[in-house]
């Protein structure tokens, strides 16, 4: 009897010993398979950080990084800069790129960069929704809004001297506008270099052209760093009529500036693609290519609206700001951003010899 009992409690034993070692093994292998997991996960979420040259307005580039971040979980800063100082600076950083992407800012700008190597050609399965107008062949840049030259003008200045708007690039010549135009400096300001190519097309010439820009350079209160800025200056009352961007006058009608008003040229005038585009040798090159893709989606191209930024949108899915400026109703000129990136250098030089 005793013997048969013995037996029964190592049986028992055995039994307890063998449940409790399954449980410790099940338990150990437990944890390593959530490691595994965990691991995964955190192998698939987006690794690094993109630097982004921004060409268009700061709160409307602030936005954009903060949409970006929350559609694709990758962190990005930016840098706001004009266009002009985004391809000193990337010409300047060529063999030690410190930004990943360049975003914003006219077309004639990345052909430039494209021109002396400075961007890597990437053609996103997005683009195929972009007009070929607003995009490079090759890919090393695309377009995401248009934007038209236009008059900014002081209401107040028009009232008290009892003139019209300006309705023409002759009417800047006359004399009540001396010392009272404001445009920025081509050197500096990608809008003012549009303005400056703008000039020589509607002039037939480049010679004409440069003749005219010797006249107004007569008329012209100061050349700021920034295009931009002279909506505001006009807007202050600080000067009377300024060379702009008309979807910036329209920010800044928008911002408070009651006294601004707009205006285009009878002869005709320019027009930007803002373009986004890769910096060659980037740290990023994988994230880089995503930044591309979300900025010509719907869902990005809509982020100015938000701002106050009413660009005209090359993302047909996108919804148009109600207050972009009809195209139709403008006597555009036909603007070959490519020669005018080709160009840029040489016309800028020539302008700070024979005209500042």
């Amino acid at each position: 009897m005793k013997k048969k009992r013995l037996s029964l409690l190592l049986v028992l034993l055995l039994s307890v010993f063998t449940v409790l070692s399954a449980c410790s093994s099940s338990s150990d292998k437990k944890p390593a398979s959530n490691a595994a997991e965990n691991k995964g996960k955190q192998d698939s979420k987006p690794q690094g950080k993109l630097t982004v040259y921004v060409g268009f307005q700061e709160d409307h580039a602030i936005e954009a990084m903060r949409q970006f971040t929350k559609d694709t979980g990758i962190e990005a800063e930016m840098v706001r800069m004009s266009g002009g100082e985004i391809l000193a600076k990337v010409l300047a950083e060529k063999d030690n790129p410190q930004a990943d992407i360049w975003y914003g800012g006219p077309s004639d700008t990345f052909n430039a960069a494209k021109k002396d190597d400075l961007l890597e050609a990437y053609v996103s399965q997005e683009a195929a929704k972009i007009d070929e107008r607003y995009k490079d062949p090759e890919g090393y840049w695309t377009g995401i809004y248009m934007g038209a030259l236009g008059f900014a003008y002081n209401k107040d200045f028009i009232k008290k001297h009892n003139i019209d708007p300006p309705k023409s690039w002759e009417d800047l010549l006359d004399p009540i506008y001396k010392g009272q135009v404001v445009m920025g400096n081509p050197s500096s300001s990608s809008t003012a270099y549009t303005v400056m190519y703008t000039i020589l097309k509607v002039m037939g010439s480049e010679e004409k052209g440069f003749e005219y820009l010797k006249k107004l350079h007569a008329q012209i209160q100061q050349y700021p760093t920034s295009g931009t800025a002279t909506g505001r200056m006009v807007g202050m009352g600080e000067a009377a009529a300024g060379l702009i961007f008309a979807h910036d006058i329209v920010k800044y009608q928008e911002e408070g500036f009651e006294s601004l008003g707009i205006a285009f040229p009878e002869e005709g005038t320019g027009y930007e693609t803002g373009a986004v585009g890769i910096i060659k040798n980037n740290k990023n090159p994988e994230l880089a290519k995503k930044f591309v893709d979300w900025a010509l989606s719907k869902n990005a191209q809509e982020v100015g609206q938000r701002t106050g930024s009413y660009q005209s949108l090359t993302n047909p899915d996108a919804k148009q700001p109600e207050k972009a400026i009809d195209f139709s109703q403008l006597n555009l000129i036909d603007y070959d951003s490519e020669e005018a990136g080709r160009e840029r250098q040489r016309l800028i030089e020539k302008w700070n010899k024979e005209v500042k």
